[in-house]
């Protein structure tokens, strides 16, 4: 089912949020002190005047003709979105969805043993869009305009989804009539399906797992349950927590530099982002309006400064490969890896204008405990050994064994190649660094040391720097080469519709895809592309806006693709780094798989129904084309003089793909393998702490870099913690071999065959892009390749093989 099995379960843990600005929830607290005791509880005249006032914005707010939220046939109104809104049209809503549910639940009763496909699954999806509709704009919200307001009325609504969620899972009556269709399928006679029967097979297999691993089983109002219930939403707060407590730690550190010798050497568009983020801060910092116009009018000199560092994505990475400060660079690592930690917290409380009972803190240590203690209670009472076991039950890897020896297998090959790589780095460090690198100084590179000097070797041995290419990779072109290369392989058309739906920010796109043969309007999609550590969550995420489904007659799905690229700085547009592009390249992969879906049946269109651990088949595989001549040429040219990307430098870029991959798998495999042991073997109740668990890992899969002593880096850790990855972080690289083996079959016809490339990429659309859920990973991947995928293109691609 789609809300109780994607959308809500997405929903409520994946690191998204909101915004909206509106003192609405404020006037509806403020009204008289309705609390109170009688003594005190008497409201004059002109209180009782703002009462009815407040009862009749209380109404309009729940007027469908009012409220955006509660307008689900058209894609969001954005501009008419504000917080004061969700709960009203939470509370309409849920107690509509209630009373049609009952109502469902005691028909499907009475007829289980005959109900059909249609009686359950696609009237649960038409119930249920209403809901998904109005929260998924709030959880989007909640991402990229977050506020104070949304996040008040988020948290004041979120346990009733979580509520109305577990009655939809632990529904028998529904859970009953899904064996009765399954069972009724099975002896009909065997014959080849067709696809949208696939489709209905799929949906309900799917259905009847999720409900067993929510608790369906169960005995209804037995102890087991009702603990099973409170887990749910006390781990529901504790998500949004972890990922508030993130967000608020990174917007609290700022570090600012005046003497120009510290960031002697950095390149240009950094000095300029850096002194932007100072005067930003200036004018944030202003104390009225006066002095915040004059400040927003003074010309920012990226030469002179002032600069402020933060811990907001590109100006992390930049202080990271490019400041020559060792203690600058130290205070932003420490920075980071110690956001929403014991070492931040009570800063962050400071701020807090008042504090719930019971309500998380704003230290992630004990919120991490807390969550793994739950994790492997809730495991437990569904009878799985840990909470490693429950989520595989849903994902292509079959145990946890199965994912530590295909991490062994890449760990064998990789920790080579990364000890190598440091130890190049480190003699390039002692050679050139001066004195405070020389071996008596310093044993070893520390980590604040490591992406500068192996950033300064990558530069020496190809003689290339990342500012040289900046210039060729101005958003706009490559957005016009990204779409020429969906165009070109998979014969899909995207055009700039600006202005054909509302956005939440100025910077926001809105585009258009269409089928070049037939014309027809395919899907949309909105496109976030810069960084806003004010309001917005860092990362890079697909999100479903509207999926395409038969029995809510939406043919056109929508996706949100969000990023948080390098944004303009003065007259200059966005110059991406290479790693953005990556990025960009990326999120769409996941948007073309939502988008370009053949499936009709809600719950397995798109990205529905895909097995977690294949999910980044797709955008994975869109990375390899930003190393293609064709594609590069279609997208890389000077945002001034509109010249090409030379040659030459095309050549050294592609020189330098495999370079830092031994450390790089070796980072990601340490990801995916500390998630999988802190879900299964640790155990949160004994002596050892998850980051005894971090060192211990590290020691077999970094064991050249472990973590300094101040190391927080679990209280960041959104994936596991405040996204859909726990137990499931190992995905990327399980999905990566089966996206660089997919890429093997256009090497395999040659990347200069254009009609070749052109068939095979016709069939990944008809395939991978198209089937969505209602076929297997697996099977989707043998009707694409002829067969089962090898590790062999992964390790070839990373020079590992």
């Amino acid at each position: 089912m789609k809300i109780l099995s994607v959308a809500l379960a997405t929903l409520l843990s994946a690191p998204q949020i909101r915004a909206f600005s509106s003192a609405a929830i404020i006037r509806s607290s403020s009204t008289c002190s309705n609390y109170l005791s009688p003594s005190v509880q008497s409201c004059s005249s002109s209180s009782t005047a703002r009462t009815m006032s407040s009862v009749a914005e209380d109404t309009k707010m729940a007027d469908p003709a009012t409220n955006p939220l509660l307008q689900p046939d058209d894609l969001p109104k954005f501009s008419a979105v504000e917080p004061s809104q969700l709960t009203p049209a939470m509370q309409l809503i849920l107690e509509k969805l209630e009373s049609d549910f009952a109502a469902m639940e005691s028909k499907l009763a009475e007829s289980k043993d005959t109900a059909t496909f249609d009686e359950v699954l696609p009237e649960l999806e038409k119930m249920q869009h209403p809901l998904g509709f109005a929260w998924g704009i709030a959880s989007h919200l909640n991402g990229v305009k977050n506020s104070d307001e949304l996040r008040i009325a988020y948290e004041q609504n979120q346990p009733n989804i979580v509520k109305t969620s577990m009655k939809f899972s632990q529904s028998k009556p529904v859970y009953d009539a899904l064996m009765a269709v399954q069972k009724g399928w099975e002896s009909e006679e065997s014959k080849d399906d067709d696809f949208v029967m696939l489709q209905k097979k799929r949906a309900v297999a799917n259905s009847l797992r999720s409900m067993t691993l929510q608790g369906v089983g169960l005995e209804e109002g037995s102890p087991e349950q009702i603990r099973f219930n409170e887990i749910k939403l006390r781990s529901a707060e504790l998500a949004n927590a972890f990922s508030n407590n993130v967000l608020d730690a990174t917007k609290l550190f700022g570090l600012t530099v005046t003497d120009s010798k510290s960031l002697e050497g950095a390149p240009d568009s950094a000095l300029a982002m850096w002194a932007q983020a100072h005067q930003q801060h200036l004018i944030k910092e202003a104390s009225d309006e006066d002095e915040k116009k004059k400040l927003g009018e003074a010309e920012v000199d990226a030469k002179a400064g002032p600069w402020r560092l933060t811990l907001d994505g590109p100006s992390y990475v930049a202080a990271m490969q490019h400041v020559p400060d060792r203690d600058i660079r130290k205070q932003v690592y420490i920075g980071y890896l110690t956001r929403a930690s014991e070492f931040t917290a009570e800063q962050l409380e400071s701020k807090e204008t008042e504090k719930k009972e019971g309500a998380p803190g704003k230290d992630n240590v004990p919120i991490i405990n807390e969550m793994l203690k739950l994790r492997k209670e809730v495991s437990g009472l569904l009878g799985f050994n840990n909470y490693a076991e429950q989520s595989l039950a849903s994902k292509m890897a079959p145990d946890v064994q199965s994912v530590a020896d295909l991490s062994n297998l890449i760990l064998e090959k990789a920790l080579p190649a990364a000890e190598k790589e440091l130890a190049a780095a480190t003699a390039l460090a002692r050679e050139a660094g001066g004195d405070e690198y020389s071996e008596s100084n310093l044993e070893k590179l520390m980590p604040w040391d490591a992406a500068f000097w192996v950033e300064r070797l990558k530069e020496n041995m190809f003689d290339l720097k990342e500012e040289e290419l900046k210039p060729y990779f101005a958003l706009d072109p490559v957005l016009d080469g990204m779409f020429g290369l969906v165009d070109r392989i998979f014969g899909v058309e995207v055009r700039e519709a600006n202005g054909k739906a509302e956005v939440w920010h100025p910077d926001v796109k809105f585009f258009e895809i269409y089928d070049k043969e037939s014309g027809e309007h395919m899907a949309s999609f909105f496109l976030d592309p810069y960084s806003r550590p004010a309001d917005k969550r860092g990362g890079a995420w697909m999100a479903d806006c509207r999926g395409k489904s038969a029995a809510l007659g939406i043919d056109v799905p929508v996706a949100y693709l969000t990023c948080n690229g390098s944004p303009p700085v003065g007259e200059k547009p966005s110059l991406m780094s290479f790693r953005e592009v990556e990025t960009l390249f990326h999120e769409f992969g996941h948007g073309l798989q939502h988008m370009l879906t053949r499936a009709t049946i809600g719950d397995v269109a798109g990205i529905n129904g895909v097995e977690w651990d294949a999910v980044e088949l797709p955008s994975q595989f869109m990375e390899n084309w930003c190393y293609d001549k064709p594609t590069v040429d279609g997208f890389a040219k000077h945002y001034e003089t509109g010249e090409p990307l030379p040659e030459e430098m095309f050549k050294k870029l592609n020189d330098q793909k495999t370079f830092g991959a031994g450390m790089m798998a070796c980072r990601q495999l340490l990801f995916g393998m500390m998630d999988l042991e802190l879900h299964s073997n640790y155990d949160p109740d004994g002596d050892e702490t998850i980051f005894d668990v971090q060192r211990r890992m590290a020691a077999i899969y970094t064991p050249y870099a472990l973590p300094v002593e101040e190391d927080r880096f679990l209280c960041g850790f959104s994936h596991i913690f405040a996204g859909g990855y726990s137990a499931g972080y190992y995905s990327y690289k399980w999905a990566e071999v089966m996206s660089a083996d997919a890429f093997g079959a256009f090497e395999d016809v040659g990347l200069d065959n254009e009609e070749g490339v052109r068939e095979v990429g016709r069939k990944f659309r008809e395939t991978v892009l198209s089937l969505g859920g209602g076929v297997s990973p697996s099977e989707v991947f043998e009707q694409f390749r002829g067969r089962g995928p090898s590790p062999e293109a992964l390790l070839r691609h990373n020079g590992l093989a």
